[in-house]
């Protein structure tokens, strides 16, 4: 993994450990989306509808405005924001194989 990832990992989990109150958590999704040339986007939302939308009118980030049309070929549910984001952290550390070997074994809900 790169030592980028980590270190990101190590601060989201300390920063976990050290949260007094324990408020409900609203389920986010990590999602990976496949762009006109190809390539991957990887993102995490609490609203996947309104993201997708976001995406694809061009205001959601400036990876994916340049990369019109984008597709959604990949989401999977976690339980709070701080798991999100590790798992994203993880999934942008995959090679390109690896993720395609994910979405390649996603079935849609």
């Amino acid at each position: 993994m790169d030592p980028k990832y980590k270190r990101m990992l190590k601060v989201m989990q300390e920063k976990k450990k050290r949260r007094r109150k324990k408020a409900p958590e609203i389920p986010w999704t990590l999602y990976i989306l496949e762009c006109n040339d190809r390539s991957f986007y990887t993102g995490v939302t609490n609203n996947l509808d309104r993201r997708l939308k976001a995406h694809g009118s061009g205001r959601a980030s400036r990876f994916t405005r340049t990369r019109l049309p984008v597709r959604l070929v990949y989401s999977e549910s976690c339980p709070g924001r701080t798991e999100a984001l590790v798992r994203e952290c993880a999934v942008k550390s995959l090679s390109r194989k690896a993720k395609e070997a994910l979405v390649a074994g996603y079935v849609a809900p």
